[in-house]
């Protein structure tokens, strides 16, 4: 394997990019997207990610060049799913807040877990057979995919690690992705996982939308997330046969299926297209904040989202609070008490969230159901509403991320178990009244 640091990216979001291994210069035909004979007698073969006829500034397709197609594998097979499920009648409702402690990652001497044995749905809504919905899973693995692949036919997975980095090899090239960045891998992509060691993670799978941009408006041309920080991997293949079998895992309709073949799937010497595995390293986040007064609603900080058919409402938005100055005059500086008709799972990367400075730790998570009352714990509106207000750095050190929906979610089986904090409410008790009868 090639060094880690010799790995080459392009930059930009959703444009038209072209790569080529250099071990095969000219691979990419000319002129034309199917020859009768493809350069290096590789095969041409489209993967696309939006129907054919949607209009130019929404169709997403890119053309592969590989040595032999993707269709060369035997049938697929049901296999075993483990805790990844979108079942969500499971279990019944669930209203109340609630909070997880850190993910437990299985030392290798007790289990050995790759990237799919270790995935757990937590929780979700929606049909991936009708296009519309989402899952929330958690990832703890602590070894590499060895001659396998995944691939999912349902939906976009963005993925969060928390603990631990990734080398992600996909159809279009290899992705390193650390802690404090992001990486989405769009549907039907082919993608194996390498790890070093004890790692963890978040993911929000989303069925029949792809993540984009969020518009500005207001803001004008420049913030948040820049479209030239996003990065897409440089063309790489192997020629490789696999005489014990090669193991392509493939997530549809909710379950999951194995096949097997020969070779390795990651085969592809050049391609063209706007239809990429991506990355994201979150520093690059320009912020938008509040230097008046009053707490800014958290849409400010949309990464990404993954627009509905409803204007302005989103099937779910990735949102982050990364460090930033707070600087409001008169004012209750954390996120104000709210009831929302939006779902908000968060998770912790690194760091001390300001609003929740005990429980609420890195590899942990918290769920905030549609309606159900949340806010900060009695310690922090009591350092809120009696410190001295100034100009302040806040969340130095800090990366904590929101998946923000629309839908109302179902906690799985294994979510209502696994790692809860049932002290989670006693966080509130505190809290009294400090009402007089008389104007301040």
């Amino acid at each position: 394997m090639e060094k880690l640091a010799e790995l080459k990216y392009m930059s930009g979001f959703g444009n038209e990019h072209s790569s080529e291994d250099p071990r095969c210069p000219g691979a990419l035909p000319e002129g034309q997207n199917n020859p009768q004979v493809c350069p290096y007698g590789l095969y041409a073969e489209q993967l696309s990610g939006s129907a054919f006829t949607c209009p130019r500034s929404t169709n997403r397709r890119s053309w592969l060049y590989r040595i032999l197609p993707s269709v060369c594998h035997k049938p697929f097979q049901p296999m075993a799913q483990g805790y990844l499920t979108h079942d969500w009648d499971e279990t019944e409702p669930e209203p109340n807040q609630l909070r997880w402690k850190p993910f437990e990652i299985p030392p290798t001497s007790q289990r050995k877990l790759d990237f799919i044995n270790g995935l757990h749905t937590l929780c979700g809504a929606g049909e991936p057979r009708s296009r519309n919905g989402l899952a929330i899973h958690v990832f703890t693995c602590n070894t590499s995919m060895i001659n396998r692949c995944f691939y999912n036919s349902d939906g976009d997975f963005l993925i969060v690690p928390q603990q631990g980095k990734l080398l992600i090899t996909t159809e279009f090239g290899r992705l390193l992705v650390e802690p404090n960045e992001i990486c989405v891998i769009q549907q039907g992509m082919r993608f194996s996982v390498d790890v070093f060691g004890e790692t963890r993670g978040y993911i929000l799978e989303i069925y029949g939308v792809h993540f984009e941009l969020p518009d500005l408006g207001p803001i004008g041309a420049n913030g948040l997330a820049n479209p030239r920080d996003f990065l897409v991997p440089v063309a790489w293949y192997e020629d490789r046969q696999v005489t014990e079998g090669y193991t392509v895992v493939n997530k549809y309709q909710g379950k999951l299926f194995a096949a097997q073949q020969n070779c390795s799937p990651f085969n592809v010497v050049a391609w063209h297209g706007n239809y990429t595995p991506y990355k994201y390293n979150l520093s690059n986040f320009m912020v938008i904040n509040s230097v008046a007064f009053d707490h800014a609603d958290p849409s400010i900080f949309t990464v990404l989202t993954a627009k509905s058919a409803r204007p302005g409402v989103a099937i779910a938005d990735f949102v982050i609070f990364p460090p930033r100055w707070a600087v409001a005059s008169n004012t209750f500086r954390p996120p104000y008490y709210h009831r929302n008709c939006m779902s908000e799972f968060m998770g912790l990367i690194k760091g001390t969230y300001e609003a929740k400075e005990q429980g609420f730790l890195p590899g942990g998570a918290s769920l905030h159901s549609m309606m159900t009352p949340h806010g900060p714990d009695a310690e922090c509106f009591e350092k809120a509403t009696t410190g001295k207000l100034k100009a302040e750095r806040i969340a130095e050190g800090t990366m904590s991320f929101m998946f923000e929906t629309s839908l109302s979610l179902a906690v799985t089986k294994w979510g209502l178990k696994a790692c809860l904090d049932e002290n989670y409410h006693k966080c509130w008790e505190p809290l009294k009244s400090h009402f007089n009868g008389k104007r301040n």
